[in-house]
């Protein structure tokens, strides 16, 4: 059994508890958090999980990388707190564990990311002798591997277009939706991650991937971006209100170009209500799905749904993001010290996990 901590226990860490916990060579030793009224809780309460798994959340995080775990799968966020973040990794590799996360965004495709980032991350794999897997929770599979498996049933290809649409209604996390992304702001309000050279940062990664595997170079990358208000009040059960007037829908696009033309794109269709831009893409279902479309011959659409605590398809995205993640930790154990990425680390089957229960 492989020892392995959850460090954080928001929607990504709720998800990777259950993860780890329905994993047969994975073993959850410790589970970290920062808020004090989570401390002493039994993780299996803080993972929506209906029973007790035995490990009680701490916030010593000395102790627990004292004790050298074999993995780590670290799910706070990077969103806010970017140098923060990558000190916490840096941390937790130097004390010789695999560590696997969603919150680097510019080691998705670790070659063009800055030296200044990813040379202290490589130094402190070398140094404790684990690795690093870096992919997105919007979800990276979504951007990598499903779009690349897919390009390859085709004769021809004259685009791929990776699509994220859904309503966020049902989400549980109001830094990101309100402040990051925007929603029930006015519409001139400067979101983050809506801002000019933000949607490069944090999905360039992602199309440079796609066409290191593909064999093009990107000539350079463009954003666009739309904002629709909400026409009416709309409530939600996890965030409150969002007033009329305010942004209640984004469309953006980071379009990677190749011979002049915009042919590898990662776009996102979000909305706080399903009665915002109803002329938008919407998911199958109306509430979330993830869909690669490979323009060509032939033309191929697949599109993705998953849910989760709930049937909350917004946690079905991470959860499928989590399980890339957490899946990938006993290859990368038994891999040499490094930094990986998506095309270096295989999609495999669920071994083991067939009829496994776990709540």
């Amino acid at each position: 059994m492989i020892p392995t901590v959850v460090w954080g226990t928001g929607n990504v860490g709720r998800a990777a508890v259950r993860a780890v916990d329905a994993h047969p060579e994975l073993e959850l030793t410790a589970v970290l958090v920062h808020d004090p009224a989570k401390v002493g809780r039994d993780a299996g309460h803080l993972a929506g999980m209906g029973r007790e798994v035995g490990v009680r959340a701490v916030d010593d995080v000395g102790a627990v990388l004292a004790a050298r775990p074999r993995a780590v799968v670290y799910a706070a966020s990077g969103d806010l707190r970017p140098d923060d973040a990558h000190a916490d990794v840096v941390r937790a590799l130097r004390s010789g564990a695999v560590v696997v996360t969603p919150a680097l965004y510019a080691l998705y495709d670790p070659p063009s990311a800055p030296p200044e980032l990813v040379e202290p991350l490589q130094e402190a794999a070398e140094a404790g002798g684990g690795a690093l897997f870096v992919s997105g929770v919007d979800p990276g599979w979504g951007n990598d591997v499903l779009p690349l498996l897919v390009s390859g049933l085709g004769s021809r290809i004259d685009g791929l277009r990776c699509q994220e649409v859904f309503d966020y209604s049902t989400y549980d996390q109001p830094e990101s939706v309100r402040d990051l992304i925007g929603m029930g702001r006015p519409l001139d309000y400067a979101a983050p991650m809506l801002t000019e050279s933000v949607p490069t940062m944090v999905w360039g990664g992602q199309l440079r991937l796609m066409a290191r595997a593909l064999g093009v170079e990107i000539e350079e990358i463009r954003e666009t971006v739309a904002r629709r208000p909400l026409e009416r009040t709309v409530t939600t059960r996890t965030m409150g209100a969002f007033e009329a007037g305010t942004q209640g829908a984004v469309r953006f696009e980071v379009q990677g170009v190749v011979g002049g033309v915009p042919r590898l794109v990662i776009e996102h269709v979000t909305r706080i209500h399903p009665s915002c831009a109803p002329d938008w893409p919407t998911p199958p279902d109306g509430v979330g799905a993830h869909r690669v479309i490979v323009e060509g011959r032939p033309r191929i659409e697949v599109t993705v749904e998953a849910s989760d605590e709930d049937e909350n398809r917004s946690a079905g995205g991470n959860a499928t993001a989590v399980g890339r993640l957490v899946n990938a930790i006993d290859w990368l154990v038994g891999a040499p010290a490094g930094i990986y990425d998506a095309l270096d680390v295989p999609l495999r089957a669920a071994r083991g996990r067939l009829g496994r229960g776990s709540a």
